[in-house]
């Protein structure tokens, strides 16, 4: 995810930093954090190894800048505006697009890799574990969470707790393929027929225990 190039209008620092956290984040997925070094990321980013250390003092910043970005990019891909949905048609169809949309983008070998990778220096960086969650889950709950305001106000959704049903969504969506792909590693990546089984499932329980009684 931390590979995307630099806009065109782009300055020549902008694109050599662009390079230096792609390169970053491809050693730190390969190797993990203490192995990773600062010499074969400035080889595969294409700068020198002062040249790195000019834009990240630290492997440490360097890290915090790979988790930070990839989860940003992560993010930008699954959230989008949603549009004015006015019946439960449009409701479901939006959510079993959303659903598959965030399955798609979060079931990747890379994010997979990076969430096993900030687990395991938690000690270290548990800063970086709580930017995980809020750039990950948190961000998406409390996205859902606008949304399913204005729905509940629209009539299409009745419950009492805004936070805890934003919750109850992206858990069915995410929880278990999520738990699968992390015990069982990247081979357990569902298929895209897999996702959209499984999204169409979460979406139904959904709305049986949320759609607003006048829409049933």
């Amino acid at each position: 995810m931390a590979d995307s190039a630099p806009p065109a209008t782009a300055t020549r620092s902008e694109r050599k930093h662009a390079a230096i956290v792609a390169a970053a984040a491809a050693v730190f997925l390969e190797t993990g954090y203490d192995r990773a070094s600062m010499d074969e990321i400035a080889a595969r980013s294409g700068v020198s190894k002062q040249t790195v250390y000019k834009h990240f003092s630290s492997k440490d910043l360097l890290f915090v800048a790979v988790v930070t970005e990839m989860m940003d990019q992560a993010g930008a891909a699954v959230h989008q505006a949603p549009p004015r949905l006015r019946d439960r048609a449009e409701l479901e169809a939006f959510l079993l697009d959303y659903g598959v949309r965030i399955q798609t983008v979060a079931l990747t070998p890379g994010l997979m890799q990076l969430r096993r990778l900030v687990i395991s220096e938690v000690q270290r960086f548990p800063e970086l574990a709580r930017e995980l969650y809020a750039r990950g889950a948190g961000r998406a709950i409390g996205a859902m969470g606008v949304l399913f305001e204005t729905l509940r106000d629209d009539g299409l959704l009745a419950f009492e707790d805004v936070a805890e049903t934003a919750s109850q969504l992206n858990w069915l969506l995410m929880g278990e393929p999520i738990n699968r792909v992390m015990m069982l590693g990247n081979e357990a990546i569902p298929t895209p027929a897999e996702i959209k089984r499984h999204t169409g499932a979460a979406v139904a329980t959904f709305l049986a225990a949320f759609l607003h009684p006048d829409q049933r």
